[in-house]
């Protein structure tokens, strides 16, 4: 896996101060999309031992709240492959800090279901997560004042409260609905 930036303080994608991997390659290509240099798999730096460890290196201090995996589309196959042991590690040294994941994917019929996105490690990887950014951008439903996503048909999940439950529930920022 390549990746195009690692950002390790940001405060766009997701709650509170976080460690942001911007992962190479995409089959999405939505009409204006803010990375389009993502969709290509060989676009920016590989994703190597040196990366992995500047990610962990990253989160260490006490004031980041979580990692945030993006891109490209972190639920391409060949991303999930190459993101899951950086996500068990994450959760394994960091339990406290939250992980968050965009895809343009669908929760219920790409990820849970049978399609081109579901892999052997898709699973492990949902359950991993904390939030979800599910859905791809649609440039006709495009809304700046929404917090954390960039079009109205996306969703925000709490992926816990979802698998336990078995239906999405959409995660709450200060006991207040994301829906908007």
């Amino acid at each position: 896996m390549n990746y195009g930036e690692l950002k390790k303080c940001d405060i766009a994608n997701g709650e509170g101060v976080r460690v942001t991997l911007f992962v190479s390659g995409c089959t999405h290509h939505c009409k204006n999309c803010f990375q389009p240099e993502t969709w290509d798999f060989a676009y920016g730096k590989p994703f190597d031992e040196a990366a992995f460890s500047e990610v962990l290196a990253a989160l260490s201090p006490y004031y980041i709240s979580g990692l945030t995996l993006l891109g490209g589309e972190p639920f391409e196959p060949q991303n999930q492959r190459a993101l899951l042991p950086l996500v068990r590690e994450v959760k394994a040294r960091f339990p406290q800090k939250s992980i968050w994941c965009y895809t343009g994917y669908t929760l219920e019929s790409d990820l849970l279901s049978d399609s081109r996105a579901r892999c052997e490690c898709t699973d492990e990887m949902l359950s991993l997560l904390d939030v979800l950014v599910d859905g791809e951008f649609v440039e006709e439903q495009k809304n700046i004042s929404l917090p954390f996503r960039g079009s109205q048909n996306q969703r925000i999940i709490d992926v816990k409260k979802t698998l336990d439950s078995g239906h999405v529930i959409w995660w709450e920022l200060e006991s207040e609905s994301i829906r908007m």
